[in-house]
């Protein structure tokens, strides 16, 4: 007790103590109770031992009240993980999650606390605990598209003039990747490695060139056209000689194409992704360019003239797609193929930049092969193209439609036909039938149907080979998969079997089936007398395997409780058994 108070708090600082030690020793007397809370530097230690990631949120040395802030943090993890639980027991039914997360918001906690407890979840032991972090991951996708949902509304409240092209495309980006990494400052960075470049080979054909001067984030414009000329054609040397950028001509409508930190970090993409990167680049020089809205193939405009113009035939228009190819307005139309009139060549506004891309996004969405990734982003894009525009009445009846169609929501979906209605009272048939069906969606969801529970000891189920959790290889197709459920005979209708040629097969549709997720993010109905146990079982890496299974468990997965209701048989199958069940 005769130590110094700084002795012992380095003494209470030793990484072997944990939080719930600091407690008992502050309890212990008087004087070991300040010195635990009286500067603070315990708990702070604790705190910041416990939580890193919480580090940026705070400034170097600053007071705080460390044990408050660490009860909190406590608290609120506690809370985190039964609202996570909860909704797991809650919504194992519902395909797509809709207002789920309400619950998140209503525990009033601060945002950063709810996020680093969610990551803390899904960065826990690869192969357990796959529930809880399914359902903390869909929450961290909620929560963070709420605040660059809001950080897009700010932006766009800004000044035309101070709204830039790439600020706006990595929201777009970050809205449709909320857990990616993303930020403007890492973005930033990889642009001005590229800016370096190009300085470093303008530098060698002109030492004195103005652009060299400039130092980051300087404002500027280089008035001489030769010496726009030197930047232009350095660019295109380094984005497309050196550094291989190219348009994506094999894969074009894949969404990674539109979203500005794939674009970096594949070196390809659409002709308005790499516009934005190459305007960007080109305004860092000095070389202002204006983004141009044309049809089927976005460009970019250089002004000829000292002054502005009007005149289409005083610009070059730059095919940031075509590897900087400049062009004149009667080459832009040779591009598409046909003549256009003079407004497509005019310059469009950053929020029209931002349209254009979300309304890409939404075509490759509506293209999609109707699985939970393709609505996914038909959901994402539709959500920024009508905070962009909120009374496109087109798009606010495809969401009602979509949400509709995925039964999520319908509160919602009354409150958008509300609005179609008011904006455009023509749609009233439209709006009718969906209001009746919503209506009767919303009584249906308070009378739920439980769902089926199958027992593999029922008389019809007596020639199920397989079990919940085995992980099989098709014997056709060659895929790994997970078997998430099963009918004792083929359930699909008379056109899917046709159209799958069950008939072929030696039991044809009388025979048991299996639901699989397979490794290719797929699920799929497969036959029985198509599946073999794999030889070496390994995890399948589906984004839905999280929903059915708690855990990896040596050669199978272990069916979470939800799933077990439905199969409480098969789990003793695939625990005691797996090794007979393997052998069949």
């Amino acid at each position: 007790m005769d130590l110094p108070a700084e002795l012992l708090e380095y003494i209470l600082c030793f990484p072997v103590l944990k939080h719930v030690d600091i407690c008992n020793v502050s309890c212990s007397c008087k004087r070991l109770h300040d010195v635990c809370h009286g500067r603070g530097k315990v708990w702070g230690h604790q705190y910041k031992l416990r939580w890193p990631r919480l580090q940026k949120h705070y400034r170097q040395n600053e007071c705080c009240d460390w044990q408050k802030e660490y009860r909190t943090r406590h608290t609120v993890g506690l809370q985190i993980r039964r609202t996570v639980v909860s909704i797991s027991q809650r919504f194992f039914t519902e395909v797509v999650l809709g207002d789920s997360f309400a619950e998140i918001e209503s525990l009033g906690a601060p945002e950063h606390f709810c996020e680093d407890e969610l990551l803390s979840i899904l960065n826990s032991d690869r192969r357990k605990s796959l529930t809880l972090k399914y359902y903390a991951k869909k929450i961290l996708y909620f929560l963070r598209q709420k605040n660059i949902l809001r950080s897009l509304k700010m932006f766009l409240e800004q000044p035309a003039e101070q709204q830039s092209a790439l600020e706006g495309a990595l929201l777009v980006d970050q809205y449709c990747n909320p857990l990616a990494d993303v930020s403007l400052d890492g973005i930033s960075s990889q642009l001005e490695e590229i800016t370096d470049k190009v300085k470093k080979m303008l530098r060698i054909k002109n030492p004195s060139h103005p652009s060299l001067r400039v130092t980051q984030g300087d404002c500027f414009a280089v008035d001489d056209f030769d010496l726009q000329r030197q930047v232009v054609v350095t660019l295109n040397a380094v984005l497309y000689e050196q550094l291989q950028y190219k348009g994506n001509e094999c894969d074009y409508y894949n969404p990674l194409n539109s979203y500005i930190h794939q674009v970096l970090l594949r070196r390809t993409g659409i002709p308005i992704s790499l516009s934005v990167l190459y305007m960007t680049l080109a305004r860092k020089l000095g070389v202002q360019l204006e983004p141009v809205n044309f049809p089927n193939h976005f460009l970019l405009r250089w002004c000829q003239q000292q002054r502005g113009s009007g005149d289409i035939y005083d610009f070059v228009y730059i095919d940031a797609f075509g590897k900087g190819k400049q062009l004149t307005a009667k080459e832009c139309e040779y591009l598409i193929g046909h003549q256009v009139t003079a407004d497509y060549y005019n310059a469009i506004s950053t929020t029209e930049v931002l349209l254009r891309m979300v309304g890409n996004l939404l075509n490759i969405g509506k293209r999609g092969e109707g699985n939970e990734k393709s609505y996914q982003l038909l959901r994402d894009s539709l959500d920024l193209y009508l905070t962009i525009n909120p009374d496109n009445v087109q798009y606010l009846l495809l969401q009602a439609r979509l949400y509709f169609h995925l039964g999520i929501w319908p509160e919602k979906v009354l409150d958008i036909l509300q609005h179609i209605q008011a904006l455009d009272p023509s749609q009233h048939g439209a709006v009718g039938y969906l209001v009746q069906h919503t209506l009767e969606h919303i009584q249906h969801k308070k009378h739920p149907v439980e769902p089926e529970v199958k027992r593999r000891s029922a008389p019809e189920h007596l020639e199920l080979q397989y079990s919940v959790g085995l992980i099989m290889k098709h014997k056709r197709s060659g895929y790994n998969c997970a078997i998430y459920g099963w009918d004792p005979k083929c359930t699909m209708s008379q056109e899917w079997i046709t159209t799958m040629r069950v008939h072929q097969l030696s039991s044809g549709a009388n025979q048991p089936f299996y639901n699989v997720l397979v490794q290719d993010g797929t699920c799929r109905y497969a036959a029985q007398e198509n599946l073999e146990p794999h030889s070496a079982p390994l995890e399948i890496a589906h984004p839905e395997v999280g929903r059915y299974f708690s855990e990896f468990h040596d050669s199978h997965y272990v069916a979470n409780e939800e799933l077990q209701t439905r199969y409480p048989e098969d789990m003793a199958e695939t625990l005691g058994t797996s090794e007979r069940i393997g052998c069949v």
